[in-house]
């Protein structure tokens, strides 16, 4: 194979308040034609400053100040052209952007526009670069988003990107970035925000389309598992040089750079040992100050017996929707998000809830924190020993019952008011509830920041001043303020890469210890939940299919769906590779292709099996489970 881009020595700056920075620092690399070279690296490595510098979309800040960016044009019998030294707002660099070379962002929702169209967005990408007519080109976006997946492409033409799920739109970007049939496909984090199954999916549909095109791929991403499962050449960096490169087999098989060796002991792993933690590249140094370790006075002993701190029962949310994806334009659709779901969360102990995205995990939390109300069934808490039906309370009851149960959000920056200093967002909630005064609300601000491993000189700083981890520090900062009784966690760590993942959950494991912390851990990465959860449920389309303890789940996962979720999660691990067959486009969660007897459509017989030690499957009791 030939070199399709070249990047030699390539220096980038950006300019900042007080002089410079240097984002790039002399990088060299090769992507061949048609073969797939992945760039690793924590957030801030330099890694998408690179893809920008490729695509000729560089901020206004920064500039490229040495090296070349050489690039072999098909267009042009293989003529070399420096990408580096053409002006971003040429006619020809505006040829080869999103002709010959595209690129699918990390985040769709915020890389489409949401007041046009998937069809127009598409048709316009196409345009801009082929000579079609209308008809001709609507024809070709209809094939391609047939191509990426969409059941039904004729109705996603019409539809807009905020009535698509995450993977849906990510098949959306996709389908935008190779109508033109690139030759080169940049992939930034392209399954970040994804579970595990839709980027099993993703995964495969790149690979594929990526052989049916013979097009090259430069993959930019911090997980090691899909590393091992598409890329043949790695590129290690970090603060914008290179601490290693080679083939695949060298990376996993012989890595030599410490960097890259503490990248590996911080992925979370199903083989991990009883007791063993996870190595993050930096340690949080966190201290727990006399006010916050004044714990509230604990459950009764025959309480905690008797009943678990929380207890959801048969709980039931629908919504009705005009059109989907599936159905087509003006056909209302009613959608279970939650159908009827029990399960009980013990004191002291972390309960995962897991699943793809659209389960029902999210709305779950909202009806156990009051943001939205039921149709049907009851939420029980047990306020140390006095039983509170949460859906019957209001006003000043409501008020005062919100400090008991307080939520870790998915989005750290989202989640947090840019216009607020870290010392009034972590302070709000105590000035809500009227908890001190002013002197003392100020020590327990700065106690919690102490306890996240924070510095508390930050407190007159703003949310857009901190790193992604240390901003989701910030928001459990604020949720400890009220001193709950349960925590919400909805995907903690899903937008972190995995040095700053295995901070933020040896914190929660560490709190858990020392605060007797109850959690109800949401996410959709398997190996995350299993470090950090006692017990574990598994939800698909609303319901909980499979409950078991942590090992029993792992160890012995019964139901399809279980077995499924297991299967589509990718391994830093050259020898386990993922069986890229086995993910077909409709997904893992329909239940009419699951086999008996845990197809639970119009089956009236389908409820809970015990298969003893809190081990319960979702099935059908009157088929045979003694094969499970």
């Amino acid at each position: 194979m030939t070199d399709l881009l070249t990047a030699k020595d390539l220096r980038v700056k950006f300019r900042v308040h007080g002089g410079t920075v240097d984002a790039v620092k002399g990088v060299n690399f090769t992507i061949r034609q048609g073969s797939t070279v992945a760039l690793v690296g924590e957030s801030g490595s330099g890694k998408s400053v690179i893809s920008q510098c490729i695509m000729g979309i560089l901020p206004s800040t920064g500039e490229i100040t040495g090296g070349h960016l050489l690039f072999a044009d098909p267009k042009k019998s293989g003529e070399i052209i420096d990408i580096a030294k053409i002006p971003h707002n040429s006619a020809e660099m505006r040829a080869i952007r999103g002709g010959r070379i595209s690129i699918i962002f990390q985040e769709p929702m915020t890389s489409l526009s949401q007041l046009h169209t998937i069809g127009d967005q598409i048709c316009e990408a196409l345009h801009l670069h082929r000579d079609v007519s209308k008809i001709e080109g609507v024809r070709l976006v209809s094939e391609m988003l047939k191509l990426v997946g969409f059941p039904n492409p004729m109705a996603a033409l019409k539809m807009y990107p905020f009535e698509l799920s995450g993977g849906l739109r990510q098949r959306a970007m996709i389908a935008m970035a190779l109508i033109c049939h690139p030759t080169l496909l940049i992939a930034d984090e392209p399954t970040t925000a994804l579970d595990v199954s839709i980027q099993a999916q993703i995964l495969k549909l790149i690979r594929s389309l990526q052989q049916e095109l013979g097009m090259a791929m430069l993959m930019i991403t911090h997980d090691l598992g899909v590393v091992a499962n598409i890329a043949e050449e790695v590129v290690v960096m970090y603060h914008g040089e290179i601490m290693e490169r080679g083939s695949v087999q060298d990376i996993f098989g012989n890595p030599q750079h410490p960097y890259l060796k503490g990248l590996m002991n911080a992925v979370p792993h199903f083989d991990m040992k009883p007791g063993q933690r996870l190595i993050p590249l930096r340690e949080i140094e966190h201290q727990i100050g006399s006010t916050i370790a004044q714990t509230k006075e604990p459950q009764p002993k025959s309480a905690e017996k008797e009943a678990p701190l929380l207890d959801v029962r048969n709980v039931v949310k629908l919504y009705r929707s005009r059109q989907s994806v599936f159905s087509g334009p003006g056909k209302p659709v009613t959608v279970a998000a939650v159908n009827d779901v029990s399960f009980e969360i013990k004191c002291g102990e972390c309960f995962g809830l897991v699943g793809e995205s659209g389960s029902g995990k999210t709305s779950v939390s909202k009806l156990v924190m009051r943001a939205i109300t039921p149709d049907k069934g009851e939420i029980i808490f047990n306020d140390h020993g006095t039983s509170v039906d949460i859906l019957k309370l209001a006003g000043e009851d409501l008020l005062a019952f919100r400090q008991k149960i307080q939520m870790v959000f998915q989005d750290p920056f989202g989640s947090l008011n840019p216009r607020m200093t870290v010392f009034d967002v972590i302070r709000e909630p105590l000035i809500i509830h009227k908890l001190g005064d002013a002197e003392k609300q100020r020590e327990i601000v700065q106690e919690l920041m102490r306890l996240v491993g924070l510095d508390p000189r930050f407190l007159s700083r703003y949310p857009h001043s901190f790193s992604g981890g240390q901003r989701q520090r910030i928001g459990i900062a604020r949720a400890l303020a009220l001193k709950p009784d349960l925590l919400i966690c909805d995907e903690p760590v899903s937008a972190l890469d995995v040095s700053i993942q295995a901070q933020i959950l040896n914190l929660f494991k560490d709190m858990q210890d020392a605060l007797s912390l109850t959690y109800l851990f949401i996410s959709h990465n398997l190996a995350v939940v299993d470090y950090v959860a006692n017990r574990i449920a598994v939800m698909c389309r609303g319901q909980i299919v499979e409950i078991a303890p942590r090992e029993a789940l792992f160890k012995n996962p019964v139901h399809h769906y279980t077995r499924s979720l297991m299967a589509a999660v990718p391994y830093p691990n050259l020898d386990r590779k993922l069986d890229f067959d086995a993910f077909h486009s409709d997904g893992i969660s329909d239940p009419t292709a699951w086999p008996k007897p845990f197809a639970f459509a119009n089956a009236e017989s389908v409820r809970m099996h015990n298969l003893g030690e809190e081990h319960f499957v979702l099935a059908d009791v009157d088929a045979a489970m003694e094969n499970y």
